[in-house]
């Protein structure tokens, strides 16, 4: 069981305000168009869906953040390293303070790229205080051209495109 799993029956309590701050910035600086596909890895109940207005879908790791979210139908048991979609599939690829958590950065960062569409436009978060923060920055700026870097506090939001 992972911790997502063990802290599921109070996630929402935890995390949700801080989660919606990082929205609100993402939703500001990202042009989502309605008829973009949108892809968020690491999506836990799908906080970002309320806002969403083009067609979206989510991957998250524990199934119990799944089974509380009102978006379960709209997101799916798995991770980022292995990513169950076609190449060239999405046009938009959010990760909110998730990719810290991800088993092989490296290679995660691969598959959003692979399934990222010519052009497509990402919005990453990275916690400050993690110990990668510096090596996923690398691996950001390696996998795609990152154009703009807010500071939200906790984290740092990167955007970007491929």
């Amino acid at each position: 069981m992972n911790y997502y799993d063990e802290t599921a029956e109070g996630y929402e309590e935890l995390h949700k305000k801080e989660q919606l701050n990082k929205i609100k910035i993402i939703l500001e600086n990202l042009k989502i168009e309605k008829t973009d596909k949108l892809l968020d890895i690491g999506c836990g109940m799908g906080f970002l869906f309320d806002f969403a207005e083009c067609d979206f879908i989510g991957i998250d790791p524990s199934k119990k953040l799944i089974e509380k979210s009102r978006h379960k139908d709209k997101i799916l048991l798995g991770n980022a390293e292995k990513l169950p979609f076609k190449d060239n599939e999405f046009d938009v690829i959010v990760s909110i303070t998730a990719i810290h958590n991800f088993d092989n950065i490296e290679q995660s960062l691969k598959e959003m790229k692979r399934v990222l569409r010519d052009k497509g436009k990402i919005a990453i978060t990275v916690l400050k205080k993690s110990k990668k923060s510096n090596d996923i920055e690398k691996l950001l700026n390696k996998y795609f051209k990152i154009n703009t870097v807010i500071d939200e506090g906790m984290d740092l939001v990167y955007f970007g495109e491929k």
